[in-house]
């Protein structure tokens, strides 16, 4: 029962830090045991698990097998039962649904805390749950940023950033996305803290590329914006056949500081693995401060979840 004594000890360690931040949700394990490769993550009760490949070579028999086992020590080491187990499958084969894709039809969703915020999660029919736990940090910078500002979310997901940036103050917030599905999600969450939509608050349903192209051309004008896009898009919807992290990132920070109004700060992220931001493809008038180490919550060991830069001009 190795896994099962590392989650007891872990929730242990974790649940008084949780309660003094006001966190009802947070990663308990990933990883950690080389025979048991998946994330464990924790949702006030109920518990979602990503389940890895733990060998190339094993059968399907032995696949069954193993994920039974690491589902029973999950729920022996944080005494929950079976029926408040998610587990969702990472595994390497043909056909795997992207991160975006509804992949059950159950419609477990609930409300779940954070930093004095309300959030709706759906634990059961995505491979992620509607809120990234390791931007927790990222988000209350945001809410510390916003008072009398405007803030522009791109790739906004469920708006997280959005209810913190409202929530800190903020005058006016664009928030866009190129997901419908995600778009009404955004806009329950704003319901669930009791803010409105209306024209100082707007949700937009659009490709990001496109966006910033029309708001350049209206000169519109951010003092913060927060740019957290996929690693990968090859959406139906974009204009362009697809996007790359990787090989798109000048034009999509250069396209982003064309709205930062004076003294503006843009906050850009993502969660490439491979991802090396060379300042040199960047125009050189650009102050550029990694600031990774600092959103990086203390529930995460893996301290390459993500990467964050504050960039000004």
């Amino acid at each position: 029962m190795e896994l099962a004594n590392r989650l007891r000890k872990r929730q242990k360690h974790l649940r008084k830090w949780a309660r003094r931040n006001g966190i009802t949700c947070y990663r308990l394990y990933e990883k950690d045991i080389p025979e048991f490769p998946l994330i464990v993550d924790w949702y006030d009760g109920e518990v979602v698990v990503w389940l890895f490949d733990r060998s190339r070579s094993d059968t399907l028999t032995e696949i069954d097998n193993w994920r039974k086992l690491a589902l029973a020590e999950v729920s022996a080491g944080l005494d929950v039962l079976p029926d408040h187990i998610f587990a969702k499958e990472r595994f390497r084969q043909r056909g795997l649904t992207g991160q975006y894709k509804r992949i059950d039809q159950f419609g477990q969703t609930r409300i779940i805390e954070e930093q004095g915020l309300k959030f709706e999660v759906n634990l059961s029919d995505y491979l992620d749950t509607g809120i990234f736990l390791d931007h927790r940090n990222t988000r209350h910078l945001i809410r510390q940023q916003a008072k009398e500002k405007r803030v522009l979310n791109l790739f906004a997901y469920t708006g997280s950033f959005t209810c913190y940036a409202i929530d800190g103050g903020a005058t006016h917030t664009t928030t866009v996305d190129i997901s419908r599905t995600y778009c009404n999600w955004a806009i329950r969450n704003l319901g669930h803290n009791n803010f409105a939509l209306n024209d100082n608050h707007r949700i937009l349903r659009k490709d990001c590329l496109q966006y910033l192209r029309e708001a350049a051309r209206r000169h519109e004008q951010y003092d913060i914006i927060v740019c957290d896009p996929p690693t990968f898009s090859n959406s139906k919807s974009m204009e362009v056949t697809s996007f790359a992290i990787e090989r798109d990132y000048p034009s999509l920070i250069r396209a982003c500081v064309k709205l930062l109004a004076a003294d503006g700060t843009l906050y850009f992220s993502n969660n490439a693995r491979r991802f090396k931001l060379d300042q040199s493809t960047l125009p050189s008038n650009l102050n550029i401060c990694e600031l990774t180490p600092d959103t990086i919550p203390e529930d995460f060991r893996n301290q390459r979840i993500h990467r964050c830069w504050q960039i000004t001009g």
